[in-house]
């Protein structure tokens, strides 16, 4: 018992917080819709209501007319106390016709006038939400399913157009024609008669909101699934060579269905329990319509009301049923709309890890030096990453960081570029901490090649060009030959226009890396950094790329995290990171001479180049003895 009660009441806490959080919603889209320094929007959502109105004061007016015309057509002698002249008939069916193509005008004067609002909504709405993904952290990214997101806010962007066309122009204006009937009801054929309409249409709108609120649970599980579906099918498809690589199309297709399936026994139960609520609506609607027509007739039958009364009666009471025939679907539909909404808005309210300080400024990169004081990291608190990391990079030096996979190397790189904050210490730039500047600035100064190239679903001149935008088609082609691509773009038929494919996939790891390189080039940064840029060369185009990358690092600050040893004799000092902290610092003949951790490093590689030299020449022999046989 205790148990139940307990139960109930984190539900009722549960329903009050919904509200509040529904009625945060409300406002947060109504701050969209009431722009502030926006006068032109804000007469138009004046002149929409304005129009809506009328359309609805017209709308109740209609059966009057019509009723007067069926007065005259069966023969009573007069209508509202006038007599009726031969012409009035004709001029009632007029007017009739008229008032509905009013109503129906102001309608969609109303619908004309409200659109270039509603469209101003949504597309600042999701213009506020893609700049705010771009200012979440790494972190973020990195945790989210791209799938699910994009579902969150394709959901909630429809939403909000569906907000914006029923809650508006059904809601609001079935309330006010419910309001009108009844008290024309109460002022024309009595009390009892607008107490019934009034009783039954609370009991309809009762029983929708209650059965729509119970079926809601299986509209959350739709979309539930639907999202998981949706994300599963596009992180298998984003990742398709490795589904290949290990035959995995009929799991792959397993789990999509098994989402499927959960999401179809949903939608089938959803629609079960529609079929209840649509029952049970015309239960209700036909109850309240029988009961006031046989009053209606017993009124005619007494001679207090005419047939027109009648008719009268029957039109306001269909006036006010249609609208209401489709609230459990426009509940049902704001509430999840209110829902989804909500999941963006909270998405915007989210807060990005990495903010800019209040006082932050622009940085200026005189000689470019960079200082790492007692620097501590962690993504989580029980796993350390650097401990105590401190190291100076003189300003147009070259300082290369080496060490085993997890060591924490490129660890640093993020941290420079300031994807992550440290936990204590400092990281300074020509004495500048990082932390006291913009952004955007300390990132315009730093160009990265990063060890996994990732390219846009576009042209290779697109993508070269991300470097910067505004650079001319030579500039384009002069940095595509610092990095040894030039003449590769130029055998392919579309050339620079050639498109590279999702994530780049047309191109293989070595062309990827290259229009990186290119980019990044085109950046003219004062600071570079290379995450294994030379990774996915090989040996010979490998050594054209150090060749150009120790050109433009001239006068630069450079730092490389570095993979082959080979790629670093020639920089200036080379940083051994080993769990998280600098265990041997030198050029490359210090650290040889030492015969420690880097010198075991550099043994390791010789005898790998050994091997693998030794593989290619019996390659060659075994191509040789094919050709003497031939």
């Amino acid at each position: 018992m205790v148990s139940s009660n307990a139960t109930d009441e984190n539900a009722s806490l549960e329903d009050n917080e919904n509200a509040e959080n529904h009625i945060a919603t409300v406002r947060e889209l109504w701050r969209y819709l009431w722009p502030n320094g926006r006068i032109d929007l804000k007469i138009r959502v004046i002149l929409a209501m304005a129009f809506l109105v009328m359309a609805k004061v017209i709308g109740v007016y209609v059966p009057f007319l019509f009723k007067d015309a069926v007065n005259t057509l069966t023969g009573d002698a007069e209508v509202n106390g006038t007599m009726i002249a031969a012409a009035v008939p004709v001029g009632l069916i007029i007017g009739y016709g008229t008032a509905r193509v009013l109503t129906q005008a102001f309608g969609e004067i109303r619908d004309a006038i409200f659109v270039k609002v509603g469209q101003h909504a949504l597309r600042n709405i999701a213009l506020n939400t893609f700049r705010h993904l771009h200012l979440l952290s790494l972190r973020f990214h990195l945790e989210r399913r791209t799938g699910g997101l994009s579902r969150v806010i394709e959901r909630a962007t429809r939403g909000i157009d569906f907000l914006l066309r029923f809650m508006l122009f059904n809601i609001i204006p079935t309330i006010l024609e419910i309001g009108m009937i009844s008290s024309i009801f109460w002022i024309n054929f009595g009390f009892l008669y607008a107490l019934i309409t009034f009783l039954c249409l609370s009991s309809y709108i009762y029983f929708t909101i209650a059965v729509t609120e119970w079926r809601l649970k299986y509209r959350r599980e739709m979309n539930k699934q639907d999202t998981r579906a949706n994300g599963r099918a596009i992180d298998s498809l984003i990742n398709f060579e490795t589904v290949k690589y290990f035959t995995s199309e009929h799991h792959e297709a397993d789990r999509y269905d098994k989402s499927l399936k959960q999401y179809a026994d949903a939608s089938i139960r959803s629609q079960l329990s529609l079929t209840l609520l649509n029952i049970g609506q015309g239960f209700i609607i036909s109850g309240g319509l029988i009961a006031v027509l046989l009053m209606g007739a017993n009124g005619v039958y007494d001679g207090r009301f005419t047939i027109g009364d009648f008719v009268l009666i029957n039109a306001l009471l269909i006036q006010i049923y249609i609208p209401l025939n489709f609230l459990g679907f426009v509940y049902r539909e704001i509430k999840q709309a209110l829902v989804d909404m909500e999941k963006m808005f909270m998405l915007i309210a989210k807060n990005p890890e990495i903010e800019d300080a209040e006082n932050a400024t622009d940085i200026k990169v005189a000689s470019g030096e960079i200082e790492f004081k007692n620097v501590c990291f962690h993504y989580s608190e029980d796993r350390p990453i650097l401990k105590d990391v401190s190291f100076k990079v003189d300003g147009g030096t070259t300082t290369a960081i080496v060490g085993s996979s997890g060591a924490g190397k490129s660890t640093i790189s993020r941290i420079l570029f300031r994807f992550y904050d440290i936990s204590s210490g400092s990281v300074t730039i020509d004495g500048q901490d990082i932390r006291e500047i913009k952004q955007i600035s300390l990132r315009r100064q730093i160009g990265v090649v990063p060890q996994d190239t990732v390219l846009f679903n576009d042209s290779i001149k697109y993508n070269i060009s991300y470097g910067d935008h505004n650079a001319t088609d030579e500039e384009i082609f002069e940095a595509a030959k610092l990095a040894k691509i030039h003449d590769f773009i130029l055998t392919l038929p579309e050339g620079y226009d050639t498109e590279v494919g999702e994530r780049g996939l047309k191109l293989s790891g070595g062309e990827k890396q290259r229009v990186a390189i290119a980019r990044t080039i085109l950046k003219n940064p004062a600071i570079l950094l290379l995450d294994e840029a030379t990774s996915a060369l090989d040996s010979h185009t490998e050594r054209d790329i150090q060749q150009s990358l120790e050109k433009i690092s001239e006068q630069r600050t450079a730092i490389v995290i570095a993979h082959r040893l080979s790629t670093i004799i020639n920089v200036n000092e080379i940083l051994v990171i080993d769990d998280g902290e600098i265990v041997e610092r030198g050029n490359h003949r210090v650290l040889l001479a030492m015969e420690g951790v880097y010198y075991q490093m550099w043994q390791k590689q010789q005898e790998l180049d050994e091997v693998q030299q030794k593989l290619k020449e019996l390659e060659k022999n075994d191509e040789k003895a094919c050709i003497k046989e031939a």
